[in-house]
């Protein structure tokens, strides 16, 4: 795979990271932090590494373009060979080692947004009281940039883990 070191958000992650994320003391918000731009090829190395215990690793194959409240990554994973990345899948790297692909490409992962899911959301199952509250505003965006892969967060999540089952493996497989 040619690898890009292009750190501009697509149109549409930029627009949906203009969004603000209202957290709701977690009972009803979404805990996640956009960054204005994809984290530097150096910060993302340095974090991927320590993240894996691997210092041979480098961070190339991941563009990470926000957070959640624990330091928990969401990233654009570079898998699929010469595809832009707006088709390529929307991973979550948690601080206490959870890993996901939540949506398939950027498309499934605006509709993620919508239905009032963020990526720690997607990826984690650890607030089990814990209820979506679609956002209109994200919807709209949804709308006007994927209006064909219209789905719910579930539909989203579950094609995601599908496609890519073995996620949690090769992301481990990398650790020391």
């Amino acid at each position: 795979m040619t690898l890009t070191d292009d750190r501009q958000f697509p149109t549409a992650l930029a627009t949906a990271m203009a969004v603000p994320f209202d957290y709701a003391d977690g009972k009803a918000g979404v805990d996640f932090e956009p960054f204005p731009a994809f984290m530097s090829a150096a910060e993302t190395t340095d974090w991927f590494q320590a993240w894996t215990g691997n210092s041979e690793l480098d961070g190339n194959a991941f563009r990470v373009f926000g957070q959640d409240g624990t330091g928990g990554y969401a990233a654009i994973w570079l898998i699929r060979p010469n595809r832009p990345l707006t088709e390529q899948p929307v991973v979550f790297l948690g601080s206490e080692g959870e890993t996901g692909v939540v949506a398939r490409d950027l498309g499934d992962f605006l509709w993620l947004l919508a239905d009032g899911y963020g990526p720690w959301e997607a990826a984690t199952s650890y607030e089990p009281d814990w209820k979506a509250h679609p956002n209109p505003e994200l919807a709209a965006i949804a709308e006007g940039f994927a209006p064909q892969q219209r789905r719910s967060a579930a539909a989203v999540i579950e094609l995601a883990t599908r496609e890519f089952p073995n996620f949690d493996d090769t992301i481990m497989n990398l650790c020391r």
